[in-house]
């Protein structure tokens, strides 16, 4: 298993074994003159992190939808993305081609098409389940995690978090006390088939990769999902 880096996100819980009922991003409204710039080629900005290159001219804020910025990393519904793959209300191919000359449109597509969609605009819970940290002052992107940082991030049962440095400490914790995993081995589970011996890796023979059971922390997931969950009957109007 690969070691993750700078811009990687590292998921340091089990899974929960729940259909994902909700959707969990983090939404609010996004200013005009985040839209009205056109990006020139967005994806060779990606490729190579070069410098942005904007045309001269600006297009003006649409008054046929409204759009809405967030966090770029998500949970989403299959149902959701079924909608958004075959579009039959054709909202979610009009923001795929507005978005596509933006800025970090993976910051906007996902919250404005669910916002402009009676369907699921009420599905939202406004977290992305993530634990990061940013400096004082915030920089561009949050301070690399420690072995200092190590029990609060545990402690907040976020099922993610980022950023790491490559080989960092903190991960060999991570590897050993939470997901119980050994050097150079994949993360036991459910799916390993092979016998346990102190000489031989049990997850050398695969079985069901579809099987999942909780592991030790999903409490604390639990509990963060269920008050997300209490917070959306509450107030379910995240897109207002």
């Amino acid at each position: 298993m690969e070691r993750v880096g700078k811009f990687q996100s590292l998921c340091y819980c089990a899974v929960y074994d729940q259909t994902i009922l909700v959707i969990y991003l983090f939404i609010c409204h996004c200013r005009g003159q985040r839209i009205e710039p056109i990006v020139v080629d967005p994806g060779l900005y990606l490729a190579r992190r070069t410098q942005i290159f904007h045309a001269t001219e600006k297009r003006p804020v649409p008054n046929a939808f409204k759009v809405f910025t967030g966090s770029p990393w998500v949970i989403l519904s299959r149902s959701f993305l079924e909608f958004c793959v075959f579009g039959w209300d054709n909202i979610s191919r009009t923001l795929l081609m507005y978005f596509t000359n933006a800025v970090l449109s993976q910051e906007v597509y996902f919250q404005s098409v669910i916002c402009n969609s009676p369907e699921f605009k009420n599905t939202t819970v406004n977290s992305d389940l993530r634990y990061f940290v940013w400096d004082s002052p915030p920089k561009m992107e949050p301070h690399f995690l420690n072995t200092s940082d190590y029990e609060k991030m545990v402690q907040s049962g976020a099922a993610f978090a980022r950023q790491f440095e490559k080989d960092n400490p903190v991960l060999d914790m991570i590897d050993k006390k939470i997901l119980n995993r050994n050097r150079n081995q994949v993360v036991p589970g459910a799916w390993c088939a092979s016998p346990k011996s102190w000489l031989k890796d049990n997850c050398s023979r695969w079985g069901d990769v579809n099987v999942v059971r909780p592991g030790s922390e999903v409490k604390k997931l639990e509990e963060v999902i269920k008050k997300l969950n209490d917070d959306l009957k509450s107030n379910s109007k995240t897109c207002s």
